[in-house]
C-alpha cells in the first residue's frame, strides 16, 4: 500500500475498483484497514476487498477472493498504538511501509502452491524520511531494500511510458558521487537488463540509445573522458553480443528521438538525466519497473503526495499502469517458460 499516510490507498483502491483489472489477476494488498477505509471514503468508493487480520491463519485462504487486504491494524491495537496517520514523514509509518514491502518480498519466495504466494509485487509510494525515522535509512528506496532481500547481483531501475522508455545506470546517489560509481560494467548491466526487459515487453529486436554523461556526450573529450573510456567500450560490448546499442548520444536531443520512435530504449547515466524527461511527458502515467530481479517488481511513478492526501483527487493513472504491467510481464515470463519446456 506504501506509506499509510500517502496517497497509496487512494490510488490502490481506484485502480482496483476497474472490474476489467479487477479480473486480470488475484490481488493481496499488505496494509492498513483504517487508511484503505479513509481513503475510500475520500473517493466514494463502496469497499470491496476482503479483509484478515495478517497475522492470523484464515489468511492462507486468500487464495478464495480476487482482492485482500492482509491488514496491520489489529497487531498495532495489541501494541497500544492508536492508529492515526497524519500526511507526513514520521516514525510508524515508515515502520509499517518498510514492513509490508517485507512482508510482499517474502511472499514471492514462497512455494508455488502456497496460497499466499505471489508472482509479482506492486510498490505504493513510500518516504524516504519516514524509513530513516524508522531505523531503515541504509536503504535509499524499494530498489535497494529489493535487490538486497533479492540477491540481485545485477540491477537497475526502468521507466516505462507511452512516449518513452528509459534505464537509470545510477540511481539514488548525490551527483558528485556519478564519478566514482560509473564504470563499464554498470553502463553495460543497465544496457543488458534494458535489452531483456524490452524483449520482455514485446520489442523482437529493441534499440537502445546510450546517453553521454556530460554536455554534448563529451564533445570527443573537450567536456570530460567518460564518453571514451567508460561509455563506449560497454556499448561495444553489447554490440559484440548482439544488442543494437547506439551512442554515447548527447542527451539534451537523444529523447526526442526515442519519442520519435527511433530508439525503444534510452539508457541514462544518472537519476535526473532520465527522470526529467519521462516526468514531463509521461506525468502520472510512467511506471517504475526494478530489473534484474527474480520476480517481477512494479511501482507508479509518483511519491506520497501528502499535500493532497483525503481530498480525493490523486491521479489514479501510475498505479493502474502498474499493476496492468505487472500482469503483462508476468503473462510474458509464463509464455517464455512453456516454450522453453517444450
Amino acid at each position: 500500500m506504501g506509506d499509510p499516510a500517502g496517497i497509496g490507498a487512494e490510488v490502490l483502491i481506484r485502480a482496483l475498483s476497474d472490474k476489467a483489472r479487477k479480473s486480470q489477476a488475484r490481488y493481496m494488498i499488505h496494509g492498513s484497514s483504517h487508511a484503505m477505509h479513509l481513503a475510500a471514503d475520500a473517493v466514494g468508493i463502496e469497499p470491496f476487498w476482503w479483509r484478515v487480520d495478517a497475522r492470523s491463519a484464515i489468511a492462507a485462504t486468500a487464495d478464495l477472493h480476487d482482492v485482500v487486504l492482509l491488514d496491520s491494524d489489529p497487531q498495532l491495537h495489541d501494541e497500544g498504538i492508536d492508529i492515526r496517520f497524519p500526511a507526513m514523514a514520521n516514525k510508524l509509518n515508515g515502520r509499517l511501509s518498510f514492513g509490508w514491502v517485507e512482508r510482499a518480498i517474502a511472499d514471492t519466495r514462497r512455494d508455488a502452491d502456497d496460497p499466499l504466494y505471489a508472482d509479482a509485487i506492486v510498490t505504493g509510494p513510500i518516504n524516504k524520511q519516514a524509513w530513516a525515522m524508522a531505523g531503515k535509512k541504509r536503504y535509499a528506496g524499494h530498489t535497494e531494500l529489493l535487490a538486497q532481500r533479492l540477491n540481485a547481483k545485477y540491477h537497475a531501475m526502468m521507466f516505462v511510458g507511452d512516449k518513452l522508455r528509459v534505464v537509470l545506470t545510477t540511481v539514488h546517489i548525490p551527483l558528485n558521487e556519478i564519478k566514482d560509481k560509473l564504470t563499464i560494467g554498470a553502463v553495460h548491466t543497465a544496457i543488458d537488463l534494458g535489452h531483456q526487459a524490452c524483449l520482455q515487453l514485446g520489442y523482437a529486436r529493441p534499440k537502445i540509445a546510450v546517453c553521454g554523461l556530460n554536455p554534448h556526450a563529451g564533445e570527443d573529450g573537450l567536456m570530460g573522458d567518460e564518453e571514451g573510456r567508460i561509455i563506449s567500450p560497454a556499448i561495444d560490448h553489447a554490440v559484440n553480443s548482439g544488442i543494437l546499442a547506439y551512442g554515447p548520444c548527447p542527451a539534451d536531443t537523444i529523447f526526442n528521438a526515442a519519442v520519435a520512435g527511433k530508439y525503444d530504449l534510452v539508457v541514462a547515466m544518472y537519476h535526473d538525466q532520465g527522470l526529467i524527461p519521462v516526468k514531463l511527458l509521461e506525468r502520472d502515467l510512467a511506471v517504475n519497473v526494478t530489473l534484474g530481479l527474480p520476480t517481477v517488481r512494479t511501482s507508479p511513478d509518483h511519491g506520497t503526495a501528502f499535500d493532497i492526501v483525503g481530498k480525493g483527487i490523486a491521479d489514479p493513472g501510475s498505479m493502474s499502469n502498474a499493476i496492468d504491467l505487472a500482469v503483462k510481464m508476468v503473462r510474458a515470463g509464463d509464455e517464455t517458460a512453456s516454450l522453453e519446456t517444450e
